[in-house]
């Protein structure tokens, strides 16, 4: 029996993809490009690990090209649940099967596909930059196979764990952070180049030390060993990874099984109104300032913490505003004044403020009668981004200047950044009033089309205004470092930004509050299209 819903499995799987292909030529020719461009890089990967033959350092890079890969299939259904049907067993719950067949023909079933060739190709040339000798390369076909299962059942397992989420709406919106993840990676993956580059491949060591007792990185481990002669080390290695795939199928298992015979809300009765859970204030609430400046703290806050969009969008300022300016530092290239970059990124989040609400907008425009209700709803949105940003912007400048060791420049630097967050906040407030545009909350498009000349406009003409506007600042600061005797004044610049920062943002407020209050038509119309 078991056999047979194998074999129908990967048929299931075969079948998908084919008719898959079927449905436009734009898909297949997006697939069949697709392929040829992971195979072309698989085969690269191949050759490259080809000639690593015999370095001193080659069981350093593939312990941690495994265990990358292994990390990569286990976060992957996480951010893209909609790249293979199969991953969702709930279409499989009505039909008569046992955990463990289905199990076993999940697991082939998951073989077949790009992903999967593409790590073997890896794996292979794995075992070729490491084997010497025939007891090596029969440990090496073993440490594929190994290393091959773990990973395909570490995705199932992982989707398994969350189909809940990844299967409903919000889950699939979460997938826009995967943005943030091939930003923050490409960073990594730049930086660890760099140091490289510098130091060579001997840097890789002291963490392939570790790494290669860790499944499944551990079964290439073992193919190392068995070169070096060392065969208990090289069996306990093969026994960890052997471990842990039986321990990742029986987790995948259990959650299958609870899955496919525990009730969802289809078959629950509804609850009383007794058994509903009361909703009150957060805490955060009750601190915020009474009134409408409150309430719209509050709204913005929770559109940040529970709007996929919003919440990707902050995410991923918040970790390049990070990354940028500390990886620069430890590189010993950068400069304390990239800091700045902390405030920019998130200063960037005021502006196209009514196009966030999307067509929900309708409802705040019903509130506003007049210029001084505009000035309260834009004042209560940039206390928001406040909240966050004057403290992260604080954070992060701090530890640049502890990495570079700079801390007489210090004050001006984060008076710099303060100044510049206002002028961000001012422009960001008119140029949400004069050019607000839609945001499409299905997909990953940030802007509707036909409307990406008002993106443009809003967020790149509001950041050149920001510049000019902070230019007497810059100007100051340039003068105080050049001058002779200067150094001992710029500790003003912390004050004089915060003073500045705080003026140029409530006049822009002031600014923005008549055309805001006069534009709601056109403004409800523009954020509505998506």
């Amino acid at each position: 029996m078991s056999t047979d819903v194998t074999g129908v499995f990967v048929q299931l799987k075969l079948s998908l993809l084919k008719n898959g292909l079927r449905q436009s030529a734009g898909r297949r020719a997006a697939y069949i490009a697709s392929a040829v461009l992971v195979l072309l890089f698989a085969a690269l990967q191949l050759l490259g690990l080809i000639m690593l033959r015999g370095n001193a350092h080659a069981d350093s890079v593939v312990v941690i090209l495994v265990a990358v890969l292994a990390l990569g299939w286990a976060v992957m259904p996480l951010f893209f649940p909609g790249g293979d049907e199969t991953l969702d067993p709930t279409r499989l719950v009505m039909l008569p099967l046992r955990p463990r067949p289905l199990v076993r023909a999940l697991l082939a079933a998951s073989l077949v596909g790009i992903g999967p060739l593409f790590t073997l190709c890896l794996f292979a040339g794995s075992v070729i930059a490491l084997a010497h000798g025939v007891a090596a390369y029969v440990v090496g076909v073993i440490a594929v196979v190994l290393a091959l299962l773990v990973c395909v059942a570490l995705a199932r397992a992982v989707a398994v764990a969350n189909i809940r989420l990844l299967t409903s709406r919000k889950g699939r919106d979460l997938a826009v952070l995967s943005g943030l993840v091939i930003a923050v990676g490409a960073q990594v993956v730049n930086f660890g180049a760099q140091r490289l580059g510098s130091s060579g491949l001997a840097q890789l060591d002291p963490a392939a030390d570790v790494l290669r007792w860790v499944p499944p990185a551990s079964a290439f481990g073992a193919v190392k060993s068995v070169s070096d002669g060392e065969y208990g080390i090289a069996l306990l290695q093969l026994a960890l990874s052997a471990g842990a795939l039986l321990g990742v199928i029986a987790v995948w298992s259990r959650h299958l099984t609870r899955l496919m015979t525990s009730p969802d809300g289809s078959t629950l009765q509804a609850v009383t109104e007794s058994a509903v859970r009361e909703r009150t204030s957060t805490g955060l609430a009750r601190l915020l300032p009474a009134g409408r400046t409150g309430t719209v703290m509050e709204r913005t806050l929770r559109y940040v913490w529970r709007d996929p969009k919003t919440k990707a969008a902050w995410v991923t300022s918040l970790a390049i505003g990070l990354i940028v300016p500390l990886f620069n530092a430890l590189q010993g290239t950068g400069s304390i004044y990239f800091a700045c970059f902390a405030a920019g990124m998130l200063g960037i989040q005021m502006y196209n403020q009514f196009g966030q609400d999307t067509s929900a907008f309708w409802m705040v425009a019903m509130t506003i009668s007049s210029p001084r209700d505009a000035y309260v709803e834009l004042r209560g949105r940039a206390l928001a981004l406040l909240l966050i940003t004057l403290p992260y912007a604080a954070l992060v400048t701090v530890l640049t200047t502890a990495l570079l060791g700079d801390w007489p420049k210090l004050p001006q630097v984060l008076g710099l950044s303060l100044a510049l967050l206002g002028a961000m906040l001012a422009t960001g407030a008119w140029t949400s009033a004069r050019f607000p545009y839609s945001i499409p909350q299905e997909g990953y498009k940030s802007v509707a089309p036909g409307q990406a000349g008002l993106a443009w406009i809003s967020i790149f003409g509001g950041m050149i205004a920001a510049a000019l506007l902070c230019a007497p600042v810059i100007a100051v600061t340039i003068w105080l470092n050049v001058s002779e005797g200067g150094d001992a004044w710029t500790w003003l610049l912390l004050p004089g930004g915060v003073a500045y920062g705080a003026a140029i943002t409530l006049l822009g407020l002031r600014l923005a509050a008549p055309s805001t209050a006069a534009r709601l038509p056109e403004i409800l119309t523009a954020v509505s299209k998506g």
